[in-house]
């Protein structure tokens, strides 16, 4: 399967463009042009990329939430009562996972179980089986912007769909929806499939239709180094780009450690925009996205209640131009002391998250002079082993193992890379693997966790990964062994 970073062409576009929209019946109510004369008659307001444009602008966070079932008019309910009752600034729609694994008759077989039990039998809105005129009924019945979120390898049809019936942002990439989501897809056939969706995504763009495109970015959500999630997202907006989109933003999922998640978030925007700029794509606006903590919750409500609270203020702080945000349960009316007292557990749990950390302007700045220099180790690096070319380069990179997601389930990821918190809370390497870190960021690494075991009184190992994966749960940050 031959690949490269090359803009699809328009006769072979059309020709995988027919069969891909022959893959369900509602492939067929695909109008491009149609399509694009809806799109133009949406008010700003409704399109993503304005929003957005508007935030960075302005130096705002917007707040949006992750939502999806089977139904239509019963996902219409829902996401109205987020954007009236929840204030949410932006609204998605989650795919099911039936159609993310282009399981389409499965997922028919839920639409029909949903509607006789009159619950929602899937985990997110079947799309593809709606069709476009069913999901346009979505847009034309909210009045802020909406995205799609899903996790499919393939998403060639439900793109087509999504965008048709108005969708103005779409997340996912070639390598962010596969290694974390999938076990046996070769990263080459991802890859190829989703420059289609950006190619889809460049045709509205040249037909004066803004669709935003967002890589996945917290990846597995499990001690992601900076550096490892950036260069996917880095890689993914290059690949993006060449097929002609035009608005992109990269994601980042909280670690937790305040300095190290505001210097990613910074040096996120900063990293992709001069990689864009390096390679000729000089006409890209970039945006972030902070997912708040993707890892396991304390099973109390109030402290579960103080993570999410967290990652509200890391997003803040960041000046991120949005944040994905976790569902606590709301507070109404006059407090009881049950309310107290969740109140004061909610506040402990931040207190506690926050008792191994310090936060310095030099602290800051260090921290974001790390994790740059660690990307730029591995983007370049992917480069070279491409010739040049980023796509194959992304390729031979998972080969090699220079591109490694900790705890990724597929079979094309090293997964020897070992991460784990030092002393302070912030994601370090434990063991690089083949990441091509130079030496004086390995050694870097290395002493900050050396830190973090002579202060706890034990040797650097796996259990501290171990011990670090569960500690928020814990109502922790940090996997001491006394706690």
């Amino acid at each position: 399967m031959e690949i490269q970073n090359k803009r699809i062409e328009d006769g072979a576009f059309q020709q995988i463009r027919q069969e891909v929209l022959g893959q369900w019946p509602t492939g067929k109510e695909v109008d491009l042009q149609e399509a694009f004369d809806f799109h133009r008659q949406l008010p700003e307001s409704k399109v993503f990329s304005r929003k957005l444009s508007q935030a960075k602008r302005e130096g705002k966070t917007l707040i949006q939430p992750r939502a999806g079932v089977a139904l239509i008019k019963e996902h219409i309910e829902l996401l109205t009562y987020l954007q009236d009752k929840g204030e949410a600034d932006l609204l998605p729609t989650t795919i099911d996972s039936y159609t993310r694994q282009n399981r389409y008759e499965d997922a028919e077989k839920g639409i029909v179980e949903s509607a006789k039990s009159q619950k929602s039998m899937l985990n997110g809105l079947p799309a593809v089986n709606h069709g476009v005129a069913s999901c346009r009924q979505i847009i034309q019945s909210l009045d802020i912007p909406v995205q799609i979120r899903h996790g499919t390898p393939d998403a060639r049809l439900l793109t087509e769909i999504c965008y048709a019936a108005g969708f103005t942002s779409y997340e996912g990439g070639g390598i962010s929806y596969n290694v974390p989501y999938a076990k046996n897809v070769p990263l080459e056939r991802t890859i190829l499939d989703w420059q289609y969706c950006d190619r889809l995504t460049g045709l509205y763009e040249e037909a004066g239709i803004p669709i935003n495109r967002e890589p996945y970015g917290p990846l597995t959500g499990t001690l992601v180094p900076p550096c490892i999630s950036h260069a996917v997202a880095i890689i993914e907006s290059l690949l993006a780009a060449e097929q002609g989109v035009k608005n992109i933003t990269v994601g980042y999922g909280q670690c937790g450690n305040l300095v190290q998640d505001v210097a990613a978030i910074r040096t996120l925007e900063e990293l992709t925009d001069e990689y864009l700029e390096k390679y000729g794509y000089t006409d890209v606006e970039v945006t972030t996205v902070l997912h708040q903590w993707m890892g396991g919750f304390p099973q109390d409500e109030a402290k579960a209640f103080g993570v999410i609270s967290w990652g509200s203020a890391a997003a803040a702080l960041a000046k991120a131009t949005k944040v994905i945000v976790k569902t606590p349960h709301e507070a109404m009316g006059i407090p009881t002391m049950e309310a107290n007292a969740q109140g004061l557990r909610c506040t402990k749990q931040v207190i506690s998250m926050l008792s191994d950390q310090t936060l310095t302007a030099a602290g800051l700045e260090e921290e974001k002079q790390i994790i740059a220099a660690e990307t730029r180790c591995i983007v370049d690096k992917c480069f070279e082993l491409g010739g040049g070319d980023i796509a194959l380069g992304a390729v031979r990179a998972f080969q090699a193992g220079v591109l490694d997601v900790p705890f990724a389930p597929s079979r094309f990821n090293a997964g020897k890379m070992l991460s784990a918190r030092d002393n302070d809370g912030a994601i370090r390497i434990l063991d690089a693997g083949a990441v091509p870190l130079s030496p004086e960021l390995v050694d870097y690494n290395r002493k900050k966790i050396e830190e973090r075991a002579a202060f706890e009184k034990r040797k650097a190992s796996f259990q501290m990964v171990i011990d670090d994966v569960y500690a928020i749960s814990k109502g922790r940050l940090v996997g001491r062994p006394w706690r």
